[in-house]
């Protein structure tokens, strides 16, 4: 146990560090962030809310390793991701993210199930274990009795569980969702909002969303907000204070 009022040592579970974003067309350059700084502790639900243009789903990109800063770091319990190559960065994103987004992205000629498989191709484990785990996280989801339907066999809703699924068969601890509920009608965008909630507060996923939906937002423990760039709460600048996580979720 820690003497009264000594601090945690450890890294916060996602740091991002003066995190800018310059796109260079010819002469023309457009910064997109402009220092960002943000801590995330491990199990922690954010959620991420501005305009159109105003860097959100660039962040997101840049924090789930599928695009570089020009300046910063982005770190997961003290690692620095920046300057991975893209094999490295391929490896580290299967082991540690996953990915929800507006469109569904799913194979059409692949059922429910072969489509939450897909994932598990890049880790050593026999054809059984993968089907377990894929079934495993078709239940999750509410999903056991469509398992050998195809996409378009699915409504919207039932398809975006099926992302989901395909989402959390790795066992990530960092699931990343951009407008997960977009496409979604109430109530189906309901549905997904509760099966957020069951991966962050019983599977203890930390959860970093991009959306313009003030009631998908509400879902989240804290909410950020971005303009021209740069995070703001309550229209007044923000640094957040580093918060202490440990890793959640094992990997495959």
């Amino acid at each position: 146990m820690k003497p009264p009022g000594q601090l945690d040592a450890r890294p916060a579970f996602l740091e991002v560090q003066h995190v800018s974003k310059v796109f260079v067309q010819g002469d023309l350059e457009t910064r997109v962030l402009e220092d960002i700084n943000l801590q995330v502790a491990s199990g922690g639900y954010i959620a991420l809310m501005g305009p159109s243009g105003s860097g959100k789903s660039t962040l997101l990109n840049i924090i789930s390793g599928l695009d570089s800063p020009t300046a910063g770091d982005i770190r997961l319990l003290g690692s620095s991701i920046v300057g991975l190559s893209e094999t490295e960065l391929a490896v580290w994103r299967s082991h540690h993210v996953g990915f929800i987004f507006q469109q569904y992205h799913l194979m059409p000629v692949l059922s429910a199930l072969e489509n939450v498989i897909l994932p598990l191709m890049l880790f050593d484990m026999s054809r059984r274990e993968r089907k377990a785990r894929a079934e495993a996280a078709l239940s999750i989801v509410g999903l056991e009795d469509r398992m050998s339907y195809l996409p378009r066999q699915l409504s919207g809703g039932q398809q975006q569980r099926v992302s989901i699924a395909r989402a959390i068969v790795t066992d990530p601890p960092i699931i990343i969702g951009d407008e997960p509920t977009g496409n979604l009608d109430r109530k189906s965008s309901g549905d997904v909002l509760q099966l957020f909630d069951i991966l962050n507060k019983e599977l203890h996923k930390t959860i970093i969303m991009v959306t313009h939906d003030q009631e998908a937002a509400a879902h989240a423990a804290r909410v950020i907000r971005l303009r021209d760039g740069m995070l703001i709460e309550n229209d007044r600048l923000i640094d957040i204070p580093v918060a202490a996580g440990g890793f959640a979720g094992a990997q495959p």
